[in-house]
């Protein structure tokens, strides 16, 4: 050792200790220099993309309905759209897929359910003709044999990109034949389509084995003075007794066996299926004497003679609390 050193008496100990300190104070003089620093110079933490067709100038008018056209397997479909009348790009909005009874088109569909009516995208879908020479979907006996399921994918695809659509806000409700379409939706596409509402629905053996991933919002809807679909069945067609079909879905959405029961007028009984699994919910309205007809309390397309209840606003209602991933 040189005579004039300092002999160093901090040892290991101090070595690490005086390693610290200069650590902590590099930390500090970092951070007082990333506070200090102009806002240009910090990174900024990036919006979300827009969703689908938000931001952008619908391609229809808003308060009128148009007729628009999708490429689906090959085969050019078309269906109806409606926007409400304050329609907003920057707004998204509920969609409101109404599908159509055997026999009948979009247009009278969207006079029947009356969903133009609400703030919500409308979308009244085109069936094909079947073989028996009328418009029909998918699931039926007489349906024109095309792949329906995919066309409500692209359908959806299409109006998802083209305007400002919530994807957890999309919902499907139908009549007879087309409420028997609304079923085999609710077994196959129960992942983009949140609930569920068929009225008077036709639920043939063709519509094939359900077996939804997972439980799925419905109410329905079903007159016991139904001569086409009767509420008791139809052996010769293949067509169930409702209260069977029903148990079938408290089966799959994993409901109690048995629902509660009420009558919130006369003529109605309301039923409700409680502790279901996952998002599961199974709600029923059969009116008494009511015919093959979409309830209303006014006069409809079906029928001049008022029911006891109103359909539409029960399917809104129910369709407002069931979005995807979770209540509303």
């Amino acid at each position: 050792m040189d005579a004039g050193a300092v002999p160093n008496r901090a040892g290991p100990d101090g070595d690490t200790a005086m390693r610290r300190a200069v650590l902590h104070l590099l930390t500090a003089l970092i951070t007082l220099a990333l506070t200090c620093a102009p806002a240009h110079a910090r990174p900024r933490a990036q919006a979300p993309p827009p969703l689908g067709g938000c931001g952008t100038a619908p391609p229809v008018e808003p308060g009128t309905t148009t007729a628009r056209h999708v490429d689906s397997g090959g085969t050019s479909r078309s269906y109806l759209v409606h926007l409400p009348a304050d329609y907003r790009p920057d707004r998204p909005l509920p969609v409101l897929l109404s599908f159509h009874g055997h026999t009948r088109d979009a247009a009278y569909q969207e006079q029947l359910s009356g969903f133009s009516g609400l703030e919500a995208i409308a979308v009244y879908p085109q069936g094909l003709v079947g073989t028996d020479g009328e418009t029909a979907w998918q699931g039926a006996p007489y349906s024109p044999g095309v792949d329906d399921v995919r066309f409500t994918r692209d359908l959806l695809d299409q109006v998802q990109q083209d305007l400002c659509a919530d994807p957890r806000r999309v919902y499907a409700a139908g009549k007879s034949n087309g409420g028997g379409f609304t079923h085999v939706l609710a077994c196959r596409l129960g992942d983009r389509i949140a609930a569920f509402a068929p009225v008077a629905g036709a639920y043939y053996p063709e519509t094939g084995p359900c077996e939804p991933a997972a439980p799925v919002p419905m109410i329905s809807f079903h007159g016991t003075g139904d001569d086409t679909v009767p509420y008791d069945g139809d052996p010769s067609r293949g067509l169930p007794p409702i209260p069977d079909w029903l148990a079938g879905w408290a089966r799959r959405d994993r409901c109690a066996p048995e629902p509660d029961t009420a009558h919130p007028q006369p003529g109605v009984t309301e039923q409700r299926w409680n502790r279901c699994a996952g998002r599961g919910d199974l709600s029923h309205y059969r009116i008494d004497g009511l015919g093959h007809d979409w309830p209303s309390r006014t006069a409809n397309p079906d029928s001049a003679q008022p029911a006891a209840l109103d359909a539409t606003p029960l399917i809104w209602e129910f369709f407002q609390q069931h979005p995807l991933g979770g209540r509303a």
